[in-house]
């Protein structure tokens, strides 16, 4: 588009010079008349005038075209990103990686993927393994030995009477 402004911006002066400095049969005019003098600069002011709001435009619109193509390609590339998470966690989820696992699984296909899905899991499986957690035993000497439940006063009746023994009265 600036190559067509070049061109137009030239002929304008070609035409300019043409009209002023020459007649038809190619001869100079001797007197110019004020008044078209004034009205060539006039114009020629108004065509530069012009020509600066064409390029501005230009330059605007060129900048837009620049950031939209920014943009698109931001866009491309999250679009890329989470194209590839995705893989990376169904590829996890298949092989059956943990979550921690998955975020270390590297390549950019499928493919490559599952090789390395695979070789994480020959790696990891060779360790040792955890030892099991068993619940713990119950110890006897602790609680209650048996018997019915007491509560309350009952309790408090029966724990004395363990303890000092029975009334001497009854």
């Amino acid at each position: 588009m600036a190559d067509s402004t070049e061109a137009t911006e030239r002929a304008a002066d070609d035409t300019t010079t043409t009209d002023a400095t020459e007649r038809a049969g190619g001869e100079r005019p001797q007197d110019v008349p004020p008044e078209v003098k004034r009205a060539l600069s006039k114009a020629n002011k108004e065509a530069e005038t012009l020509r600066l709001r064409l390029k501005e435009y230009e330059d605007r619109d060129k900048s837009e075209a620049e950031k939209t193509a920014e943009r698109l390609t931001a866009a491309e590339q999250r679009a890329e990103q989470a194209e590839l998470r995705a893989l990376r966690l169904e590829v996890a989820a298949e092989k059956g990686l943990t979550p921690a696992q998955a975020k270390r699984l590297v390549g950019a296909t499928r493919e490559e993927l599952e090789a390395d899905a695979d070789d994480i899991l020959t790696t990891f499986a060779a360790g040792p393994a955890a030892p099991e957690r068993r619940a713990p035993r119950p110890d006897p000497s602790q609680g209650s030995r048996g018997g019915k439940a007491l509560g309350g006063k009952e309790a408090g009746l029966a724990e004395a009477q363990r303890r000092f023994g029975t009334p001497a009265g009854k």
